[in-house]
């Protein structure tokens, strides 16, 4: 139901079953300003959030979505592919052109409002001692996929808004997101089916290595989505960086998980992820380690001074979270969330790891 009616917004979701998607569509089911979600995905969940309706659509499909746009107050683009690594076409086909699908239906259904899901790894190499802020190069690392498709996208919405001045445009640019529900999908994504997810605990891990670059933001799931809660709301526009204190280093996690630290050569761990890789034993790249690496650590004062926005969590409750879910084996009645696929861990062996979109 559209604001022009004045019983509340409707707001459209495209990826909502995800991690920072269901934290989302939960966050607007609790806004007294918004009447409907339409939550958009490739598998219609079991999930049923107050105001929420869900539509079956892959944007890397060519769908109608001018017809779902119709009459929406925003569109919140968040649907993003990781996988298949070893098979870059059909990520770009999603990321890149279904990006740039969801952007001319945005302008063809007249809606007001786009707020995008980009990334640090839109950004270029940089310091990780120097935040940078929003106007920092955003040309990726051209080595990972993941990197590249967000630049691209960053470039088709330069595109995009010189050519449609009406709509109000709103980039996110967050660090790494996790949450308790979203765990196991991660696990799935980035680990893969290897990893003993029982024996993630500070008492069982006695070494944490000290790697040059190794230095990150982190954010938790729902402070993003209080992020775009109030992006669809403030008249606000352009970039915005989001990440949690403190930054994450070999220190951080040192004292995290009660463990030893050590020096490291980055040479031989990107060797043995890289030889992983290729025999289909982890499903993360050697390409996005090396891109991990170079990210910059962000600003975040445009986000707090301009969007009046704050995380809640700091760092340490994120990946003490997180670590419990993976223990846990935690996850939400989502496709992508799901805290047990068919097979099990076998059944990821079984589809190709890393394979399965």
């Amino acid at each position: 139901m559209s604001s022009d009616t004045g019983t509340g917004l409707r707001i459209v979701v495209v990826g909502a079953t995800g991690n920072v998607g269901t934290s989302l569509v939960r966050a607007l089911a609790e806004d007294g300003r918004v009447a409907s979600v339409l939550g958009l995905a490739r598998r219609i969940p079991e999930w049923r959030p107050p105001k929420a309706t869900w539509e079956s659509v892959d944007v890397g499909q060519k769908p109608d979505l001018v017809r779902l746009f119709h009459g929406a107050d925003a569109v919140v683009h968040l649907a993003w592919l990781f996988q298949p690594t070893h098979d870059p076409e059909v990520t770009w086909n999603t990321n890149a052109l279904g990006s740039g699908r969801v952007f001319e239906a945005v302008a063809e259904a007249n809606v007001p409002v786009l707020v995008y899901a980009s990334s640090v790894g839109a950004y270029s190499p940089g310091s990780k001692h120097c935040p940078v802020d929003e106007s920092w190069p955003t040309r990726g690392w051209p080595g990972a996929a993941y990197s590249r498709e967000k630049a691209h996208v960053e470039r088709m919405l330069d595109s995009f808004e010189r050519e449609h001045t009406e709509v109000r445009v709103v980039r996110m640019r967050p660090g790494f997101i996790f949450k308790r529900e979203s765990a196991t999908e991660q696990r799935r994504l980035f680990a893969g089916p290897l990893l003993p997810a029982r024996l993630v605990r500070p008492s069982l891990i006695p070494l944490v290595p000290r790697l040059r670059g190794l230095r990150f933001q982190v954010l938790h799931s729902d402070d993003a989505a209080e992020a775009y809660r109030l992006a669809i709301h403030e008249p606000v526009n352009g970039a915005f960086n989001l990440a949690s204190e403190p930054e994450v280093d070999a220190e951080f996690l040192g004292a995290l998980l009660n463990a030893r630290i050590s020096d490291l050569s980055v040479r031989p761990v990107r060797a043995a992820l890289a030889a992983a890789w290729r025999l289909h034993l982890v499903p993360a790249s050697p390409h996005l380690f090396d891109a991990v690496l170079r990210l910059p650590v962000m600003d975040t004062t445009r986000a707090e001074v301009v969007l009046g926005w704050r995380p809640r969590h700091t760092a340490d409750d994120v990946l003490a979270e997180f670590l419990a879910g993976l223990r846990e084996r935690a996850g939400m009645p989502t496709g992508p969330l799901q805290p047990r696929i068919p097979g099990g861990r076998w059944g990821e062996v079984s589809t190709g790891v890393g394979q399965k979109p």
